[in-house]
């Protein structure tokens, strides 16, 4: 193998050599036509290095470098000021809108000029305002492919009146308050209709794709509330895109006659997009159903639909937005087509090009130019009547179909929320000279605070409400953290061994965490409707029910943390892995909570004041031996769920050390008088005595007890499955056992 290497260098170097030479010798031989070069006006003049430097200056300002410069320096500040908004609770979307307002003449303009004049010459921004209308394209099609229709079915009656109230209602105010802004800062740019339909149409728009987001950040993807949430903003953004396809038409056409022509095309358009395409696609959907049918000339195929369907809105005087809007919403309604779909396309969408629309976007917001008190009060006015109208008009509409005060308020507040659909509307009414850079300002900061302020009032709400909630509920709440399916279904087992018959009494809650961020809410519906599999069918087995909490995020500890804080369960119970014991010589085997496992349990334990408990699963079968490791008084907590077990009948085994209380030993004594032939008692001197025979029973101990007996590492390691609790953190023992 040496020697095949040094001949292969050898010939690289002789080949290096000898071609070296002859081009060397040709272009000496080239010299013969200098003469013919002695007039050229195009040969550079100068030294060496300032031809170097020249060279470099003409490569960064030619339009391509200048546009990947933009890029980089979107990209990154998108994800830091998305990173940072996340921090603090708010959707990501927030902070990559404010990252393209800091990039623009407001922030960096203001303090660097130089800087900002050099990253965003006059001449480049065509480019980049092309790059993101392509992207918006590609967006618009997967927010019309999140769209469920059968959602909509299902609630058809209450999402019309929430959703339509959540469009009549902000759009009658926001032509109202046009009387007040018109005459002063528009008059001269646009006439008053579509400067009205402009204002009405931007207080009417729901941003979906954040609202869905914020449903799925909360857990309320499968609640009746989130449903009708859901199903209302997806009513609301078909009626608001239609609406505004309308108000665009009569913009451009100068009057509401001369629209009726673009109106009545887009009818036929959306008649032949629903009733021809739609059918076809759907046969064609049916094939290509599964990934491995999906080629690239298919993806094409679709892709040229999008195209086609976008160029056809653009030419009829709509937008080629709504024409990928609609693409979208009429691809086959196959759960595994659009999931393919969509991973093709979202994430390119999100990540490269949705960044550069807020830049651009951010380039066309320059806060300056609300700079007098009269603006300012215009500023606060449009924002008053953006949040009256679409809480207001959606609470209120909730209210009046049935919904609880609580339910009606959450409704509102999260169609109130806006985001980047409302920057896409306002976009296009600032390219059609329809929206003053003044008025367009003062939008884009009521799309800011209308979305900003969407967590904060949720959580308001919740507060408000929670006391209440707390005062009618009689039952105790039980959560467990699961990870694999699997570990799932065995928690929810160990529960029931704890509690027997009195868990039907409880709230129970499973929580499943997926580790990651920006999951499409098709997949995390799919991800979670897996992962809660195995519990369900455990919960039915058992004639228990069980509440799913799903949520995708990249800090866990923090999110179970804050849930366990939000909720306030009577106990958490942890699994810290399946650790099989090695049966191979000098291969030490897994124990509770090491490497992996314990900083997070560690941290955990340490910041939730609710009894915990953590198992480590070796093996452990329902109905083996369950043994008790008491250390005398100081576990007295353990005692009310080792007489829930003799008293649905299992046989207990007591491992008992520091036996010296006669409180103890009367204790167990009497235990044994009341449950005679379900005890065994086993008094041991060290932890090599808890080592049995069978390796799939159940070991129960203080975490106190623990803690003492896991010094002998060794020998922890042979002991079977482990359920180790720690008893109410800094409260005593209240509630600890549930005795209802």
């Amino acid at each position: 193998m040496r020697n095949r290497a040094r001949k292969n260098y050898v010939i690289y170097v002789l080949m290096l050599l000898l071609f070296g030479g002859l081009i060397y010798v040709a272009i000496e031989e080239g010299d013969r036509f200098s003469h013919y070069a002695i007039n050229a006006h195009n040969v550079a003049q100068g030294d060496p290095f300032s031809l170097f430097l020249q060279f470099i200056q003409d490569n960064i300002h030619h339009p391509l470098s200048t546009l990947l410069i933009q890029i980089i320096a979107v990209l990154v500040m998108v994800r830091l000021f998305g990173y940072l908004f996340s921090l603090i609770g708010q959707p990501g979307v927030i902070g990559e809108i404010v990252a393209g307002i800091v990039l623009g003449p407001s922030v960096l303009g203001f303090f660097f000029p130089d800087a900002f004049h050099f990253l965003f010459p006059a001449h480049s921004l065509t480019n980049l305002e092309l790059l993101s209308q392509v992207g918006l394209i590609l967006f618009m099609f997967v927010i019309g492919m999140e769209l469920d229709f059968s959602v909509l079915k299902n609630k058809i009656n209450e999402t019309l009146v929430i959703s339509h109230a959540g469009i009549l209602v902000p759009f009658f105010l926001g032509i109202l308050s046009s009387y007040w802004v018109y005459e002063e800062y528009a008059v001269d740019q646009t006439p008053f209709l579509p400067f009205a339909l402009f204002i009405g149409i931007s207080m009417s728009i729901t941003a979906f794709p954040v609202l869905a987001r914020i449903i799925q950040e909360r857990n309320m993807t499968k609640t009746p509330l989130g449903t009708l949430t859901i199903a209302s903003a997806a009513n609301d953004d078909v009626t608001a895109w239609c609406l505004l396809a309308v108000v665009i038409a009569i913009s451009k056409a100068g009057s509401f006659a001369s629209a009726l022509y673009s109106v009545g095309l887009a009818v036929v358009y959306i008649a032949v997009m629903f009733l021809v395409v739609r059918p076809f696609l759907k046969k064609v959907g049916e094939v290509y159903a599964n990934r491995e049918a999906i080629n690239k000339t298919f993806v094409a195929f679709i892709l040229l639909i999008l195209i086609i369907s976008s160029c056809l809105t653009e030419i009829i005087g709509i937008h080629a937005l709504f024409g990928a809007f609609m693409a979208g919403v009429v691809m086959p309604s196959n759960l595994g087509f659009r999931k393919v779909m969509m991973e093709k396309v979202e994430d390119i969408s999100l990540v490269f090009f949705l960044p550069l629309f807020f830049a651009f976007t951010g380039l066309r917001t320059e806060i300056g130019l609300i700079n007098s008190p009269e603006l300012w009060m215009v500023c606060l006015l449009l924002v008053t009547v953006a949040v009256a109208g679409k809480l207001g008009g959606c609470a209120i509409a909730a209210r009046l179909v049935g919904e609880s005060w609580k339910d009606s308020l959450t409704i509102g507040t999260l169609m109130n929320t806006r985001g980047l659909m409302e920057l896409v509307a306002l976009n296009i009414g600032y390219e059609m000279g329809v929206l003053p850079p003044s008025i367009f300002v003062i939008l884009v900061i009521m799309a800011l605070v209308t979305t900003f302020m969407t967590t904060p009032l949720l959580h308001l709400v919740e507060h408000i409400f929670v006391r209440r909630e707390e005062k009618l509920s009689l039952k105790h709440k039980l959560i467990f953290c699961f990870g694999r399916p699997e570990s799932g279904r065995v928690l929810l087992s160990i529960y029931n061994l704890l509690f027997g018959k009195l868990l039907k009494k409880n709230h129970l809650i499973a929580a499943h965490y997926t580790v990651g961020t920006d999951l499409n809410p098709l997949n995390a519906e799919h991800y979670a409707s897996e992962s809660f599999a195995l519990v369900n069918q455990q919960a039915a087995k058992l004639n228990i029910q069980v509440d799913n909490h799903y949520r995708v995020t990249d800090k866990l500890v923090q999110e179970i943390i804050h849930f366990v804080r939000k909720e306030h369960p009577d106990m958490l119970l942890l699994g810290a892995g399946s650790h099989y014991r090695s049966d191979m010589p000098g291969t030490p085997g897994a124990i509770l909570w090491l490497t992996l496992f314990r900083d997070k349990i560690d941290d955990i334990m340490e910041q939730v004041k609710c009894p915990v408990a953590v198992f480590v699963n070796r093996r452990y079968r329902e109905g083996a031996t369950v043994s008790f490791v008491l250390g005398g008084m100081i576990d007295a907590f353990l005692f009310s769920y080792l007489e829930k077990m003799l008293q649905n009948g299992h046989s207990i085994r007591l491992f008992l050390f520091d036996t010296d209380d006669e409180e103890f030993r009367g204790y167990i004594d009497d235990l044994q008088a009341r449950y005679p032939g379900q005890t065994i008692v086993v008094w041991f001197e060290g932890v090599e005595d808890l080592v049995t025979k069978e390796k799939d029973g159940l070991l129960i101990m203080s975490h106190l007890s623990y803690t003492k007996l896991s010094e002998d590492e060794a020998v922890i390691r042979e002991l079977s499955s482990l359920l180790v609790i720690r008893r109410n953190k800094n409260t005593g023992d209240k509630n600890e056992g549930l005795e209802n």
